[in-house]
């Protein structure tokens, strides 16, 4: 966390409070989260500069200024950023998990060019998951999970993407037929969209950029239900990690 969704509905928020706003001050309490530029060197850089949008890349939340930088936030586990009455803008991270660089347009572009196409983008067909799946025999579930192949899916949304499709997640990515990969897009569109119009999902850390909490846990159907009824087919929900180190939660009737 924060996947797709969550920075989705950060950056609406910022870009709807601080589009055309002119930075002012710039104090850094923590340097440790900074990446690709000092103290200092960000303080300088971001002075008198005016904010041209706020916008997302996978699970990144990006702030275009009219000095062409771009401030490059990911939030991962504990990062929040939050807008305080209208005027100042702070990255809150308690354990320092999540990172916060300074980019020009040459270096954002080459550090966004290594990463996957986007799910909700109009060329992320079931033609183009077919591809990216069969290319690999790792599992399915890792696969979606792969930044650098589609870019913005984390644990949460893969989990429900693949209850919702009646696919094991174990399931190498060579062996799911176009017909499954046709199922599997339609339910990461929609699982994701759904979760953006319910702004996020919340556990612990994660908050929007007004401090409130996502509602999408409520409609969760695979992950966090492990041993719960399947609500499918009323069988008992399965968690494992033996996927990919992560908690993967499924039923075994259902997905398969």
């Amino acid at each position: 966390m924060p996947e797709l969704p969550e920075t989705e509905t950060i950056a609406r928020d910022l870009d709807g409070a601080i589009r055309g706003r002119r930075i002012t001050k710039v104090a850094v309490r923590k340097a440790d989260v900074l990446r690709e530029v000092s103290a200092r060197s960000i303080a300088r850089r971001l002075r008198d500069a005016t904010i041209l949008r706020s916008w997302r890349r996978a699970k990144l939340v990006v702030i275009d200024l009219d000095t062409g930088d771009r401030i490059v936030v990911q939030p991962r586990f504990t990062g929040a950023l939050l807008i305080d009455d209208g005027r100042a803008l702070h990255y809150a991270d308690v354990r320092r998990l999540g990172t916060v660089a300074l980019m020009n347009a040459d270096r954002f572009e080459e550090y966004s060019g290594k990463l996957g196409i986007e799910p909700l983008d109009g060329a992320f067909t079931a033609a183009h998951l077919s591809a990216v799946l069969r290319a690999t025999s790792q599992p399915v579930k890792k696969v979606l999970m792969e930044q650098r192949k589609i870019a913005g899916i984390g644990n949460i949304y893969a989990n429900e993407a693949l209850w919702r499709a009646r696919i094991d997640p174990s399931r190498p990515g060579a062996a799911i037929t176009l017909e499954e990969a046709k199922l599997l897009r339609e339910s990461i569109v929609a699982v994701l969209g759904e979760a953006i119009e319910a702004r996020g999902t919340s556990f612990r850390d994660y908050r929007d950029a007004r401090g409130k909490r996502g509602s999408f846990v409520e409609k969760l159907e695979a992950y966090g239900r492990g041993g719960l009824p399947c609500r499918r087919c009323g069988s008992r929900l399965v968690s494992t990690h033996a996927i990919d180190g992560r908690a993967t939660t499924m039923c075994v009737k259902c997905q398969h």
